[in-house]
């Protein structure tokens, strides 16, 4: 089977590189909106599901398209991608000093004998940032402008190098792809 994955992020795109199985990357569209009584990784599978329908209409029978959606959720509550850089700061000084999950929906769908399969999963990994200052948190919106990750940082960029103190889970997870549990479903799927 092609192996398709519907997603323009750069680090999802390095992580399925990385377990070299040739792979095609497509944007997909869509609102990324959900139920708003969807907690956790309820979240980012529900949104993982959508993107897979979106492409429905473009799939073929000989292909594999993975989808996939990665959240922030602290204190009860969802961090998406922050709006503006204070957005960001005021992100990141929740998470200062705290313990956070990362969920990551993923949703692989194929068509076999005319009928759809959609299987996901959620992965979870802990993370705990120690206390950071105002001037960290001011360095590293500044310098690495994280408007395009949830819950404002990348783990692999400065503020994981110098912020992360512990993490239980998958540390590809919490850069968008829990990719050890992915190559898996492939192998398992084609």
């Amino acid at each position: 089977m092609k192996i398709i994955l519907g997603s323009q992020s750069p680090r999802r795109r390095e992580l399925m590189a990385g377990i070299d199985l040739p792979f095609e990357a497509v944007t997909i569209d869509t609102e990324e909106a959900y139920p708003q009584d969807l907690k956790e990784g309820a979240i980012p599978e529900f949104i993982a599901r959508e993107k897979a329908q979106a492409y429905l209409p473009k799939l073929h029978e000989d292909q594999l398209l993975i989808t996939a959606d990665t959240i922030v959720w602290h204190k009860g509550k969802m961090l998406g991608k922050p709006l503006s850089e204070e957005d960001a700061k005021a992100m990141l000084r929740s998470l200062s000093d705290d313990t956070h999950q990362v969920f990551t929906g993923v949703c692989l769908t194929y068509i076999r004998d005319g009928q759809v399969v959609m299987d996901s999963f959620v992965d979870r990994t802990d993370v705990t940032f120690k206390a950071l200052t105002d001037d960290q948190i001011n360095y590293y919106v500044s310098h690495y402008k994280p408007l395009d990750k949830a819950g404002a940082y990348g783990v692999q960029e400065w503020i994981g190098y110098i912020g992360v103190t512990a993490m239980n889970g998958s540390y590809f997870n919490v850069m968008g792809l829990p990719i050890a549990r992915v190559y898996s479903k492939i192998k398992q799927h084609t």
